[in-house]
């Protein structure tokens, strides 16, 4: 069991650096249109995964989900939710947004606790309460001193939050899910390549480099989800939530270290409220924890 727990966790770390170095990748994109980037990712993702199917013999689970209408009317809400998510990321890395996309993924645990208060009748104890308060100040704050809303952040955070309840209301594995979705949106990403008029979109007449860097977007989408899936089965949940602010804190230090993205007074208050909602969650978690254990002890 120990074992087992181990190689969660180096999985489930694998999975979330990852994913936080992900914008390096998308960052040496920015020569290319964000549309024309996710293109390239549902079509390299989708046969990256439809491989990954057969060789892990995940093909009778996709015939499951494929003769169950509700099922399917939920993956293609799920894919709507998911090509939002991936193109106003890949969008906001290459146009210098990488604070926005990391305050975000912050800010989307807090969005599902919300979601779990409307839609599975959820309670909110004083701890949750005074989380999603300091939440609403930090948007609220960010309103008054930039006089607009915080799009970027908001946009990730909502879809990638509903992503999470929809794909939650079916039992579908990751593979099976993120197959179902990348085929739907696979016509779509070729009938745009196939009309798109851009330096880069016909293959034929791109450099090898160009041609290696568009491939690459299905293995940097699909290895991550394979290390997070492998870490689902072994790993509790609890242990998962703590290690997913990797990613969010890995784009807070290349924005800020390595792409010189400017951290005024006004963003950084943004994101030590963010952080002070956080913080407050990660510590009663872990005295729960605490107090479970003294439990099941006793």
């Amino acid at each position: 069991m120990q074992t087992s727990s181990n190689g969660g966790i180096f999985y489930a770390l694998t999975a979330f650096i990852l994913w936080a170095i992900a914008p390096i990748y998308f960052k040496e994109t920015s020569f290319i249109a964000a549309t024309e980037v996710l293109a390239h990712r549902v079509i390299w993702s989708c046969l990256v995964v439809l491989v990954l199917i057969v060789l892990l013999r995940y093909t009778s689970a996709l015939k499951e989900v494929l003769k169950s209408p509700r099922t399917l009317a939920f993956m293609s809400i799920s894919t709507v939710l998911i090509a939002a998510n991936w193109g106003t990321f890949i969008w906001a890395i290459q146009h210098n947004q990488m604070l926005s996309a990391s305050l975000g993924y912050y800010i989307n645990p807090l969005i599902t606790i919300l979601l779990g208060v409307v839609f599975f009748k959820n309670t909110l104890d004083k701890v949750r309460i005074a989380a999603v308060f300091l939440c609403f100040a930090a948007v609220v704050f960010e309103v008054i001193q930039f006089g607009s809303l915080p799009w970027v952040a908001l946009s990730l955070a909502l879809t990638f939050a509903f992503y999470g309840l929809v794909r939650k209301k079916v039992s579908v594995d990751s593979f099976t899910g993120m197959a179902i979705e990348t085929c739907i949106l696979l016509p779509v990403a070729l009938i745009y390549l196939w009309q798109a008029d851009s330096a880069t979109s016909n293959l034929m007449e791109n450099s090898s480099a160009i041609n290696l860097l568009l491939f690459a977007s299905g293995p940097v989408t699909m290895v991550p989800l394979m290390c997070f899936a492998a870490a689902a089965n072994r790993v509790s949940l609890v242990t998962i939530g703590f290690l997913q602010y990797i990613g969010p804190t890995g784009m807070f230090l290349l924005a800020v270290f390595l792409y010189n993205e400017p951290l005024s007074t006004e963003k950084l208050i943004t994101f030590v409220l963010i952080w002070s909602a956080l913080g407050v969650l990660i510590i009663d978690s872990i005295r729960r924890v605490r107090k479970e254990k003294k439990e099941s002890v006793v």
